[in-house]
């Protein structure tokens, strides 16, 4: 289940443009004396990338240059996974690193990581429930899945997921609150990650953040998306698509209907699309000879680990991608912002349900195919 937080906290990592300029970072590391400071950023295609380092000298550290626009960086205890988030903006950056407790540490200096050091603060509180759920259920939640224990494994995601939402709700607040601050745009355009896209409180959001935020980079980047939103909703036709199998041979929606068919959205990197992935497997099991087709849509970019994860799930069906990750052209058709992600389809291919799991959409599949 830890995997799930991650997804939801890299959603707050984007970058936003403003006035060119110098910026100071002068940093803190208690106990880390000697070690180096690697300094990353996020890149669409190649992930993490170093740019530069320094090294703690007398419990300090410091990295000064020029920046062209503000973007998301992060701080990085070499050789570990433990890094500090914070914006690289004009400007003194300040960053406090806490050896022991890294997800703890401070940032602040400029206005906009103050913003952020703010929402830390308060997603903090919540990353501590989850992080109390997990140890108290993660042993119940492996029995549960030793057993196909479907009930006790929907309930415990369930669980999950409501503080998923107290974490996604708080995000949304946020630029109601503060409708002159950077951070707020960047919380608009992660509304469009939610299971559930609201396009029109999503407009009302964006249409009440200050003028001068509306005409950054990240402001115009939200109204695109907005302008460019396409919604596909129960009762419609589902757009037709073809890809690429692993074989490389082209399969399309069209040719995979059945009775009823589901449309799998997934990726061998999603946790819980894994784990999700046996119940599947004895849906398919169960209802396949009665009329069940699944057509499975891998967001993954990686070839090779996309057909191990087939293999090793032994996941049956037919299976595509354009390997191209959130860039999936087919992902974006359907207005998918987070997975596992499923519509579900008659025999005319008209989309009666999405998004079903476990129980509750063996009960669906089961009331179709009776």
């Amino acid at each position: 289940m830890k995997k799930l937080l991650l997804p939801i906290l890299g959603l707050f990592l984007l970058a936003f443009a403003v006035v060119n300029g110098d910026f100071q970072i002068q940093g803190t590391a208690n106990g880390l004396e000697g070690k180096t400071i690697v300094f990353r950023k996020q890149d669409e295609k190649l992930g993490l990338v170093a740019v530069d380092s320094a090294k703690v000298v007398n419990g300090k550290f410091s990295w000064k240059g020029k920046v062209t626009e503000p973007e998301i960086y992060f701080a990085e205890i070499k050789d570990t996974e433990s890094r500090v988030a914070f914006i690289l903006e004009s400007g003194k950056i300040e960053i406090t690193l806490l050896k022991d407790s890294i997800g703890s540490s401070v940032i602040g200096g400029t206005q906009n990581n103050k913003d952020l050091q703010g929402f830390n603060v308060k997603a903090m509180t919540i990353s501590r429930k989850i992080q109390k759920f997990q140890e108290t259920n993660n042993e119940k939640m492996q029995q549960a899945q030793k057993s196909n224990d479907t009930a006790t494994v929907n309930s415990l995601m369930k669980e999950f997921g409501n503080y998923q939402k107290e974490l996604m709700n708080m995000a949304a607040e946020f630029p109601k609150k503060n409708p002159k601050s950077f951070i707020s745009v960047l919380f608009v355009d992660n509304m469009f990650n939610a299971p559930e896209v609201d396009i029109e409180e999503i407009k009302k959001v964006y249409n009440s953040l200050d003028a001068k935020i509306r005409a950054t980079k990240p402001g115009l980047k939200v109204l695109k998306k907005i302008q460019d939103y396409r919604s596909v909703n129960i009762g419609d036709q589902a757009p037709d698509f073809s890809a690429a199998s692993p074989d490389g041979k082209t399969i399309s929606l069209k040719e995979s209907l059945g009775k009823v068919t589901i449309i799998d959205f997934w990726a061998s990197w999603c946790g819980p699309c894994r784990r999700e992935n046996p119940n599947v497997v004895k849906l398919y099991n169960e209802f396949h000879a009665k009329g069940l087709n699944i057509i499975g849509v891998s967001l993954d970019k990686d070839a090779a680990k996309w057909k191990e994860a087939i293999e090793k799930d032994q996941l049956a069906w037919p299976h595509i991608s354009n390997l191209m990750f959130w860039d999936e052209p087919i992902a974006a058709t359907y207005g998918v912002k987070s997975i596992p992600a499923t519509f579900i389809l008659d025999e005319n291919g008209k989309i009666i349900a999405r998004d079903l799991r476990g129980e509750e959409l063996r009960a669906k599949i089961a009331s179709i195919l009776k």
